[in-house]
Order: structure tokens, then sequence, then C-alpha cells
């Protein structure tokens, strides 16, 4: 197996960064600015409570929580289309959300980065928060979306 680069490191650290500020916002309504302005001063890079957060890719993260914000009706559209008869977004919770929302952003918005990559790293931010069953749930609902918006 080999080891993950400092660049494929920061960009997982941006993605888990940029779902829970993803999270934050739709909890919260915090304004963009302020969020942006939390994370990078606060939260990324930083040892909070013992727990240290890794460096991440600011740019990147930047990119994925604004580019979200800029499209966020087209996003959820794409969801919304992919979920089973009789769902729809409001019934997922707040994370799952913002874990679908980011990397629904990366397949439609960020064509330098392979389909493989964004949906196993999206699993891998959903391993953070849920069990093996929603691991698999975020797996294939981006494979649907990647279907459409990579075709």
């Amino acid at each position: 197996m080999t080891r993950p680069t400092a660049r494929t490191q920061a960009r997982a650290a941006a993605r888990l960064a940029a779902v829970q500020a993803l999270y934050q916002h739709d909890m919260e309504q915090t304004p963009l600015a302020t969020l942006l302005h939390e994370f990078h001063n606060h939260r990324i890079g930083a040892t909070i409570e013992d727990v240290e957060y890794a460096d991440a890719d600011i740019d990147f993260f930047d990119d994925i929580v604004k580019g979200v914000h800029a499209r966020l009706g087209e996003i959820d559209r794409a969801i919304e289309d992919k979920l089973a008869k009789g769902w729809s977004l409001n019934r997922l919770d707040k994370p799952m959300k913002a874990i679908l929302r980011a990397g629904t952003y990366e397949l439609l918005a960020r064509h330098d980065v392979p389909v493989g990559a964004v949906i196993s790293e999206y699993v891998d931010v959903a391993h953070a928060f849920y069990e093996k069953r929603e691991s698999g749930f975020v797996n294939g609902l981006l494979d649907a979306i990647a279907k459409i918006a990579r075709a």
C-alpha cells in the first residue's frame, strides 16, 4: 500500500474541515466570511481540547465551502434527483447533507479531481461520523451523481 502524499493528506483534511464548516453553516447560519475566518484562524492546523486538527489545503477548503454556497440549489437538485422515491433532502440529517453537498460540488465543479478520489474521500469522511451503512449510502449516491455530472 502506498503512503498518502502531503498534498493528498492536506486535501483530505480540507474535505473534512469543509464538511464541518458546511454543517456549522447549516446549523447556525454563520455568515460565510465569518465561518471561513474562524476555520482559517482557529480550527485548521490548531489543537482544540487536546484534539489536533490537521493542516489542510486552505485554497481547496475555501473552494469547496464557497462553491457549495454559490451552487447550493444546483447541488441540492442533483442530490434529490438520486434519492430513493419518497425521500427528500430534508429527511437527511445535517452532517449527511454536508458530506453529500461537498462531494457533489467536487463532482460538478472539480474536474481536476478523479471521480474515484472524490467518492472514496467522502466515504472516508462519512466514516468519521457514521457506521458502515451510511458510508455505503454516500458511496452509492455520489457514484450515481458522478455518472450524470461526469458523463
